[in-house]
């Protein structure tokens, strides 16, 4: 690490940060990695090298009592090059113990591990059930706590499918289903207790609608997999349940979120990114937004309610890995009245409820992750405000924290529309610049106010990139007619993945029927994206800023994880961080939450119980 603090240049590595509630501090006894453990070396081989990806669980002990902070309970797995890693997470307040792993698994070279996940609800204090997903296409399912399970999907000959598991989910709340995502543009949902068919299977249509289909097997034993999903085209590279379980947003390489009803099969919205393909997404705690990253260096907040992008955010210059809730600093209300799983927005299909199998009914009030549900804020005109926290990383190794307040988020398309909006920042609703501007150009007050009001801890040099990244550039085109040929600086040292013949076509013109989602759009808004509610131009919605925005390490970020007392960060190099939070660390007389008065002085607004700046 270069750097001990949160000042110097923006290229030296930070070891700990500001925010408005305080400073996250790294902490080095808590890294789980190796400085001699050998890479995976991929030359010659096809694809590139798996993503270090972190799963958290924690096991309830023998009163069957549950303590996210509970160290001796924590299990963490990460996966590094050929290797698997089962640890006992001590927290912030014991060092890491390396040299005593729970579970170690080396795969060949076909076997990488690409991805895993942990069952929580049939996690017991004697074991937990560990899903891992291969290069190959195969599935494993162990204990790696009693080490006596152990089975395999889609494995010999890989009769289902032979490209790269991207993503596996347990299904929320069932205790043997889980779906798995492939790098063909499938998804397969499968039953642990079921075994996989010696024969190809052949399938046949269960369901189809605007961009995507669901096949069932032509069996006549249920065997696995209990349904194929083929969505959009291209790699499917993640995709996430919604706090309540009912709906599921995948994202793909061919730049497509498409949010389903996973209880029925259908669609019920869908966006597009900028450009390029996507490749992470999340929920917001209360299952009212959805964000996703990818290739186009920003962050997209979609609207479940109003099935529309409503904001994007501008920080990272390159492409975006992970974005995730920080649901232990979000504020949220449900004065308005709404819960996105009690809308109903599509018929109900009493067929489509079969895929959960013995799923457990569990209410939204029961999985929203925990938060200060109480402290409701206000902006002083006596008006409800959500504030929503988010981080995001990406391959140019920089951590970015937004702050997200619903009255920016719920502003109507206007043209033109003021350019930057500090996430975090500044009085009231945050929104900088209101002066009126030409269609995609930026002004440049609204950009040096976004500088000067950043709260303290930004890094201000970041921003330095903003008006001449490529993203910023394809504001201006107008790209229904003969683009200008001139070249200009490149902040970006890389090219765009070329993997879907469609991928840039995403927001620049009209596009394949297949490859729309937008059920509920017009027809004229489903050819052509651009400037609509599936793809606004940059200057038609808020374009956000992040609060802080700082480089952890020397490799590209791979894995980002919110925990009650500290926050995970995971590179390409395989070290897994641990960043304590304010007040957190141990011995530290440090306040979480500054007083009202040290806030508004550092640029942010009045603090809501928690620390938490609206």
């Amino acid at each position: 690490m270069a750097v001990q603090g949160d000042t110097g240049t923006k290229d030296e590595i930070k070891t700990q940060f500001t925010t408005i509630e305080g400073v996250y501090r790294l902490l080095p006894l808590s890294e789980y990695s190796r400085p001699n453990r050998v890479a995976y070396n991929n030359s010659g081989g096809s694809g590139t090298i798996p993503p270090v990806r972190v799963s958290f669980v924690s096991l309830p002990d023998p009163s069957g009592s549950v303590s996210s902070i509970n160290g001796d309970r924590t299990k963490i797995c990460f996966n590094y090059g050929r290797e698997l890693f089962v640890y006992t997470y001590r927290g912030i307040k014991k060092a890491a113990d390396l040299s005593k792993p729970i579970d170690k698994r080396a795969y060949n070279k076909e076997d990488v591990p690409t991805c895993h996940d942990f069952n929580t609800t049939t996690a017991n204090a004697d074991g937990v059930s560990l899903l891992v997903g291969l290069l190959g296409g195969q599935v494993q399912l162990i204990d790696p706590i009693t080490k006596e399970v152990n089975k395999a999907y889609n494995a010999g000959e890989r009769l289902i499918d032979k490209t790269k598991v991207t993503c596996v989910r347990w299904i929320p709340g069932s205790p043997n289903q889980f779906l798995a995502s492939h790098s063909s543009g499938h998804m397969y949902t499968y039953n642990e207790e079921l075994m996989c068919g010696v024969d190809r299977p052949h399938y046949q249509l269960f369901k189809q609608g605007e961009g995507y289909s669901v096949y069932t097997c032509k069996t006549k034993s249920t065997r696995n997999p209990l349904y194929r999903w083929v969505v959009g085209e291209g790699s499917i590279n993640e995709f996430a349940f919604s706090p309540c379980s009912k709906y599921l947003a995948v994202v793909s390489q061919d730049g497509n979120l498409k949010v389903f009803n996973f209880d029925t099969m259908d669609l019920v919205g869908s966006a597009r990114s900028y450009y390029g393909g996507l490749l992470c997404v999340c929920w917001s705690p209360d299952g009212r937004y959805v964000v996703t990253g990818g290739e186009d260096d920003l962050i997209t907040v979609w609207s479940f309610h109003e099935k529309r992008v409503v904001a994007r955010g501008q920080g990272h210059k390159s492409w975006v890995t992970v974005v995730a809730f920080d649901s232990y600093t979000t504020l949220y209300s449900d004065m308005d009245g709404f819960d996105v799983c009690n809308e109903d927005t599509t018929k109900h299909n009493s067929i489509g409820n079969d895929v959960r199998g013995s799923k457990a009914n569990n209410s939204a009030s029961n999985s929203r992750p925990n938060s200060n549900r109480n402290s409701l804020a206000s902006d002083g005109l006596g008006l409800s405000v959500t504030s929503y926290r988010l981080g995001s990383v990406g391959q140019d190794t920089l951590l970015c924290l937004w702050d997200l307040k619903d009255d920016v988020l719920t502003q109507p398309y206007l043209r033109p529309r003021s350019s930057t909006v500090v996430s975090g920042s500044g009085k009231g609703s945050g929104t900088v610049g209101t002066g009126a501007l030409q269609t995609g150009q930026p002004t440049a007050n609204a950009k040096c106010n976004s500088v000067k009001e950043s709260s303290v801890g930004s890094d201000s040099s970041h921003h330095s990139h903003s008006t001449n990244s490529l993203t910023a550039k394809l504001a201006n085109l107008n790209f229904g007619e003969k683009k200008d040929k001139e070249k200009g600086d490149k902040d970006h040292k890389r090219s765009l993945s070329l993997a879907s013949k469609n991928s840039t076509q995403n927001c620049k013109g009209s596009v394949n029927k297949n490859q729309v989602g937008g059920s509920t759009l017009p027809p004229d808004e489903s050819h052509k994206p651009m400037g609509t509610s599936l793809c606004p131009r940059l200057d038609e919605c808020p374009l956000l800023e992040p609060m802080i925005c700082k480089k952890i390490g020397h490799e590209r970020l791979s894995g980002l994880v919110f925990r009650e007392d500290c926050v995970i960060t995971s590179c390409q190099d395989g070290c897994v961080l641990t960043w304590c939070r304010p007040g957190k660390q141990p011995g530290s007389n440090q306040h979480s939450t500054p007083s009202p008065t040290t806030a508004v002085a550092m640029g942010g607004g009045p603090v809501a119980s928690g620390g938490t700046v609206v």
